[in-house]
């Protein structure tokens, strides 16, 4: 690969795609080149000398479409070719300089947050502002580099995925922090679908000369809104998104976006994501990255005729008596106590029906209806929930956060030995493995600190066990 190529973000875009561009794109002809070239690969019936093992006959039926890096195709952390072009497509339709990655968001996560540092002034003694409903993959990249966490903490009462954090709140805390913290971390949608405001919160930040980092996981189809809501429009400097969760994109689809003119070259964004990326990525993945840029150009008017019929049913469910929480367009949370039920027991309703949630837990029950369920599956879905018969409100207040005491940071605790005990065994002990549930993969105690009496009363009522405490 030649190390002298210039990076291939020319034709990208800054702001919002320009009115009329709305059903026909940027060009009205978006290309797929890694697609066009695996099939016309596959097309061709060649003899495989090469890697995978499945020869392209297997046991799914599309190892025909999966290949690796061969002559003619594209290597995605040093892309020059049909990878580099669909890329720029991407870029081009987001407004943004946009990577591909095959391992997730969680992948991404952790190669912004690298970048982020190194463009800050360096990953060692560097200190991140987070807010404390990061997903376990920011905590695994603070153990992998080594840098150190404060923590923006969820409002009284708040549940423990979310965190309603305010730009007030990120400017007091930065300015306490006097100068030493120049990144701030926030997840935007939550898992709940609550979204901060990132316009304020981006000019706070960069007030006090901090970068604005988002965990957009949940909110790749925001750019296509109309105004758009997505961070990169609202002024994050980097952003990463989950093409497979909101998208038509296989598993661990996801995109990793930076701000126009953010002084980062794209040779070391590529190093940075294959730092924590497997050197054989999916090549179905990256097909499925690339076939979704076409569906982009339609996606507004897809979004402009799908959203009021599922608000029409949000607004079915709360005639019902049913209430929800989060401003997130495309997904719908209820929660479950003030229609006298729990998550849990909607997603078993639902289940028996053939229906099946993204999240439940004993307080809320969260769905993720895209374009795809338009129709019949919203039907199915509002028959349903309105037929699971209504009681009195159940008010059941979640054991309340407070900061815990620190006796390690994230990188010690989890390189340190360990042993796994019963929660009602860990008191006074010092957390060596985040303890979650996945979903939602948000950590209700973080590696580091001490387990004291309210943390096991916490870990207890979202149904966690065990943990691995340091020896």
């Amino acid at each position: 690969m030649d190390d002298r190529r210039e990076p291939y973000f020319a034709q990208a875009q800054e702001g919002p795609l320009p009115e009329g561009a709305v059903g026909r794109g940027l060009t009205g002809n978006v290309t797929t080149p890694i697609c066009d070239f695996v099939r016309a690969y596959a097309a061709k019936a060649p003899v495989r000398l090469h890697m995978p093992g499945h020869k392209g006959a297997g046991l799914l039926g599309v190892e025909a479409m999966d290949i690796t890096e061969i002559d003619g195709a594209d290597e995605l952390y040093a892309a020059g070719g049909i990878i580099a072009e669909s890329e720029a497509n991407a870029s081009a339709l987001f407004g943004a300089p946009t990577f591909y990655a095959a391992g997730g968001s969680s992948m991404a996560i952790r190669a912004m947050l690298l970048l982020a540092l190194e463009h800050t002034g360096g990953v060692e003694g560097a200190t991140v502002l987070a807010g404390r409903n990061a997903h376990r993959a920011f905590v695994s990249a603070a153990a992998l580099l080594g840098f150190d966490v404060a923590w923006l903490w969820p409002s009284a009462g708040a549940a423990y995925h979310c965190c309603d954090v305010t730009a007030g709140e990120v400017e007091a805390a930065l300015e306490g922090m006097g100068g030493r913290c120049r990144v701030v971390y926030l997840t935007s949608p939550d898992y709940l679908g609550h979204i901060p405001d990132l316009a304020a919160i981006a000019k706070a930040c960069h007030r006090h000369g901090a970068l604005l980092l988002v965990d957009g996981a949940h909110g790749a189809y925001l750019r296509f809104l109309r105004p758009s809501i997505h961070p990169m429009d609202l002024g994050a400097d980097l952003c990463c998104a989950s093409a497979h969760k909101t998208l038509p994109a296989l598993t661990g689809a996801a995109y990793l976006h930076l701000r126009p003119g953010l002084d980062i070259d794209a040779r070391r964004v590529k190093a940075a994501l294959a730092l924590f990326g497997s050197s054989s990525p999916s090549w179905l993945i990256l097909q499925s990255l690339d076939a979704c840029n076409p569906y982009l150009e339609t996606l507004p008017d897809r979004l402009a005729a799908f959203l009021p019929e599922l608000d029409g049913v949000k607004a079915a469910l709360v005639r019902h008596g049913y209430a929800l929480t989060g401003d997130e367009p495309m997904k719908l949370t209820i929660r479950a106590g003030d229609y006298g039920a729990t998550g849990d027991a909607l997603a078993a309703a639902l289940i028996e029906g053939n229906i099946y949630p993204e999240f439940h837990d004993p307080d809320f029950l969260t769905l993720m209806p895209t374009p795809a369920n338009a129709g019949e599956d919203l039907r199915r879905l509002e028959d349903a929930l309105l037929s699971v018969p209504r009681r009195e409100a159940v008010f059941r207040a979640a054991p309340p956060f407070h900061a815990p005491v620190r006796a390690l940071s994230i990188r010690e605790a989890a390189l340190a030995p360990r042993e796994t005990l019963p929660v009602d065994q860990c008191a006074g002990r010092v957390l060596a493995e985040s303890a979650l549930s996945c979903p939602p993969c948000v950590p209700i105690a973080v590696c580091g600190e001490v387990i004291d009496t309210d943390t096991i009363q916490r870990l207890r009522f979202y149904g966690i066990r065990a943990c691995a405490v340091v020896r």
